[in-house]
C-alpha cells in the first residue's frame, strides 16, 4: 500500500460516498502508510495531558499497542504524566507524519491497562529497558547521569537476566471519543474529517471539516 493509493482513504476523500468508514480501520491504513515513509518512530505520538492546576503538559510517547478498546502506551506512574493521567483520566494524542503531510488527533477518557498486559509487553523489553524502569524515578530531581548508570548496575547485579515488571510501571489505554484525520492540501486548503461518538458504544458520525 502507498500513500497515494489507498482504499478507505480515497472513500474519505470522495464527498459522494456516504457508506460507513471505521475510524480505527482508517487509523491503521493510516499508520501503514507512515511505516513506509517515516524515517523514525512512526508511531510516535504527543500527549497531552493537565496537571493539578489546569496548566497543559505535552511530550512524545510512542504508541505500544491498539485495537477498537483505543490506543495505549506504557509508563512510570510516578512519572509526571503518569500522577497527570492519574488525578485527570482524560487526554489528547496528536500523530504527525510530516513525510506525509498528514496528521491525527484523538481524545478520549484514559484507563490503566491489566496487569497481564502490563506483564506480557514489559516482557518483549530489551533487558536494559527493563532495568531502566527499575532504576528511574522518572521526573524526579537526579544528581547526575553516573548515579543513574550505577543504579542500572546494582539492578543488573541482583537481577541479572530475570528482570521482573515494577508495580508502578503501567501502560493507559486512550479511549476515543473523537479522532480527526487531516490531510495536506495545496493552498492550505486541506482536507480535514472528525469521527466523533456520544460513548464508547455508540456508533461514530463523520464530519467534514473547514481547514
Amino acid at each position: 500500500m502507498t500513500a497515494q493509493s489507498s482504499l478507505l482513504t480515497d472513500k474519505l476523500l470522495d464527498d459522494s460516498y456516504e457508506g460507513q468508514i471505521d475510524p480505527f480501520a482508517l487509523f491503521s491504513e493510516w499508520l501503514e502508510a507512515a511505516r513506509e515513509n517515516e524515517i523514525n518512530d512512526p508511531n510516535a505520538m504527543t500527549l497531552a495531558t493537565v496537571d493539578e492546576t489546569g496548566m497543559p503538559d505535552a511530550r512524545v510517547v510512542l504508541l505500544n499497542g491498539r485495537d477498537e478498546r483505543g490506543f495505549v502506551f506504557y509508563t512510570n506512574f510516578g512519572s509526571a504524566k503518569g500522577r497527570e493521567l492519574q488525578a485527570h483520566p482524560k487526554a489528547a494524542l496528536l500523530f504527525h507524519w510530516k513525510s506525509l503531510r498528514r496528521q491525527i488527533r484523538i481524545r478520549g477518557p484514559v484507563e490503566a491497562v491489566s496487569d497481564a498486559e502490563a506483564d506480557a509487553y514489559f516482557a518483549t523489553r530489551p533487558v536494559q529497558s527493563r532495568l531502566g524502569a527499575h532504576a528511574s524515578a522518572q521526573s524526579q530531581p537526579l544528581q547526575s547521569r553516573q548515579a543513574l548508570v550505577d543504579k542500572v548496575e546494582e539492578l543488573q547485579a541482583e537481577f541479572g537476566d530475570d528482570v521482573p515488571r515494577p508495580d508502578y510501571w503501567s501502560g493507559f489505554r486512550v479511549k476515543p471519543l473523537e479522532i480527526e484525520f487531516w490531510k495536506d492540501g495545496a493552498f492550505r486548503l486541506h482536507d480535514r474529517f472528525v469521527f466523533r461518538r456520544e460513548g464508547l458504544d455508540a456508533s461514530w458520525t463523520r464530519t467534514r471539516l473547514y481547514p
